[in-house]
């Protein structure tokens, strides 16, 4: 007679997964939840895995002493003299940085033919915004006669429905400053500056431009980097800026243009507004607006909060090819109680200006 053979009980084969699928499936849920809430983050912080920074800049060194004349300074970067300084063309698009900008035309003044200023009505991101260059204009009276202005009217197309792309739109406005540039009077073999208004190249800077022979047909400006103001020194990682000898070809743009680069050229300050709700309106009004993940992020108290910490507005981490870049930038920015070798404007408004120097964090609403 066949003997039965003995059965593993049927509840405990059954019971027994189960104890390890709920854990599995709970830890997969919130794996799930956390990568999607935290996506970009994850993404930087992996960033030097999986993308390869530029090819890196060839560095022209910047020589200046007061008492050099301008055939020794430009002697000193290999190249000639001039036997008459070159006229040079400031161009910028301009959102709202009417503080950083009266900074910049001011110190700018006495080197600049003209300054080519293009605004519009609404942001790369859609919203309606002022005209705040033309609603100043008496502020700017003092570079007036250097001054070609001209203004996008879009307000029509809004109201038609909004979707396009924040880039494609930020192009259709460098292709109208485009046109406007050509319409400033300048001629071949002119300096042609390309800049963001906060982007400001120093003096020193466009002296060599003007007066030296032989210079590059396009370099790259290097730029300090600070961040809210002066008090909070990041880097020398801005590059975006460029000079150019105009021909007729050339065409505004803010990207790379050139593997040359004149090192030490000036100073760019982002995000350096008198108002926390000038920082709400850029950090909405900006090409990358979808880092604002919360509406908690434009909160007047957090915005102060963090530039008074030297903080990220958009609680990103840094975007670094290299580990050890990244590690070394995470965190706040560490502040500096340094006000030298910068424009001199700023300095001799110091008490108009002085949320942008170091113990000036606090701005008004």
């Amino acid at each position: 007679m066949a003997r039965d053979l003995p059965r593993t009980p049927f509840t405990r084969r059954r019971i027994l997964p189960f104890k390890f699928l709920i854990p599995f499936v709970l830890v997969f849920s919130v794996s799930i939840i956390a990568v999607t809430q935290h996506f970009q983050r994850i993404s930087y912080f992996l960033r030097p895995l999986w993308d390869n920074p530029p090819a890196p800049f060839t560095r022209i060194p910047h020589y200046y002493a007061p008492n050099a004349s301008m055939p020794e300074l430009c002697k000193l970067h290999g190249w000639g003299i001039l036997p008459s300084p070159r006229r040079v063309f400031d161009a910028i698009l301009f959102n709202n940085e009417v503080d950083i900008l009266e900074i910049r035309y001011h110190e700018l003044l006495p080197y600049v033919e003209k300054f080519v200023i293009l605004e519009a009505n609404a942001t790369f991101t859609g919203i309606p915004k002022s005209l705040t260059f033309h609603d100043n204009l008496s502020r700017f009276a003092f570079a007036g006669s250097k001054i070609v202005y001209d203004k996008m009217l879009s307000i029509g197309d809004l109201n038609a429905g909004y979707n396009r792309r924040p880039f494609d739109v930020e192009a259709d406005h460098r292709r109208a400053l485009n046109k406007l540039i050509r319409r400033s009077g300048i001629a071949v073999g002119d300096v042609l500056i390309m800049a963001d208004a906060d982007e400001i190249p120093s003096p020193e800077t466009l002296q060599l431009l003007k007066w030296c022979d032989g210079i590059p047909p396009v370099m790259h400006l290097e730029l300090q980097n600070y961040m809210y103001s002066f008090e909070f020194p990041v880097d020398y990682n801005s590059w975006r800026a460029t000079a150019h000898l105009f021909t007729e070809r050339t065409g505004y743009r803010h990207s790379r243009q050139s593997n040359l680069i004149l090192a030490d050229s000036g100073w760019h300050c982002s995000f350096c507004f008198r108002y926390i709700k000038e920082f709400a309106f850029k950090m909405k009004a900006y090409s990358h607006a979808d880092r604002v993940k919360r509406q908690s992020f434009l909160n007047p108290d957090r915005i102060q909060k963090i530039i008074c910490n030297g903080e990220d507005l958009f609680d990103m981490l840094p975007e670094e090819y290299t580990f050890r870049d990244l590690f070394r930038k995470m965190g706040p920015i560490p502040k500096s109680a340094s006000a030298m070798h910068l424009p001199s404007y700023l300095i001799k408004n110091a008490d108009r200006f002085k949320f942008l120097l170091p113990g000036g964090c606090l701005r008004s609403g």
